[in-house]
């Protein structure tokens, strides 16, 4: 197995984008798989990495890469050194970020024959579902769709109308992080940029639009995204598959750091599943 770590993305004039790569060196037109993780999440948070060589050993080329705006950087890609650029993350930036990655993979492999690159499947984790659900419904390169504990609308996210009109009129409000007890800063941008765009960052009009196979996994002890989110997602694409993880939370009984060599009971279902799936 090939892993290539903290891979540098350039991009002109915006933030660069740290990315994994993992695939098959023995192995020809393995289809590509990419994962995006949810709000306060990063690449190499908790038991991604074992996630990612378990997919990977089954035949695909895997890749996970960091938000360009989630609060890491280039030098320390874990954890939140940049809060301001946290603070002016939003969702259209995290869907300019996926389409650059996309055009990136491809054009990595435009030539070699280990990987197929018209054959690109997406698994979005909680917000980063969402984000993966909306490009799924607007770009024809994807083929398949994996919604892991996924969120199903952005709207309610914001709070009350009296919770808008204050971070209006102080221009940023801060979410504590509850692991690194850090103060983490959201400015205005975001809501503005959501309102703007209200209408490309609707995941249930998106999700009705999904035409490609679409595999919806949640933990049944979810108390960070509820199941009834997932469950809206099947309602809304009945052709989708869903698939209950019986005991898991919102990160299938993992955590960060994970100092474990292999997975979860739960995370193990997940990646059972997720398997069957691309394979079908």
């Amino acid at each position: 197995m090939i892993i290539e770590k903290n891979i540098v993305m350039e991009r002109t004039n915006k933030k660069p984008i740290l990315l994994d790569l993992f695939y098959n060196q023995e192995n020809t037109n393995q289809p590509i798989v990419i994962f995006c993780h949810g709000y306060k999440g990063f690449k190499d948070w908790g038991a991604w990495d074992l996630k990612a060589k378990a997919i990977t050993s089954k035949g695909f080329c895997f890749l996970k890469f960091n938000f360009s705006h989630n609060g890491g950087t280039m030098e320390n890609p874990i954890d939140f050194p940049d809060l301001e650029a946290f603070g002016h993350n939003n969702y259209t930036k995290e869907l300019d970020d996926l389409n650059d990655v996309i055009d990136w993979v491809q054009k990595h492999f435009k030539n070699d024959s280990k990987v197929n690159i018209n054959e690109i499947s997406l698994i979005g984790h909680s917000r980063g579902g969402g984000i993966t659900i909306l490009k799924a419904s607007e770009d024809r390169r994807i083929s398949k769709l994996v919604s892991l504990a996924s969120v199903s609308d952005y709207a309610s996210r914001f709070g009350s109308d009296s919770d808008i009109e204050q971070w209006q009129k102080d221009g940023v409000k801060y979410v504590i992080n509850g692991r690194t007890k850090q103060e983490m800063p959201h400015f205005f941008q975001f809501f503005e940029d959501f309102k703007t765009n209200e209408e490309r960052l609707n995941i249930e009009k998106a999700t009705k639009s999904i035409n490609i196979p679409h595999l919806v996994i949640h933990g049944s002890d979810d108390t960070s995204v509820k199941m009834e989110e997932s469950e809206a997602l099947h309602r809304w694409n009945p052709k989708s598959q869903l698939k209950i993880i019986e005991g898991a939370n919102h990160v299938f009984n993992t955590s960060h750091p994970w100092q474990k060599d292999e997975l979860s009971i739960e995370l193990q279902k997940v990646v059972a599943e997720i398997i069957t799936f691309l394979n079908s």
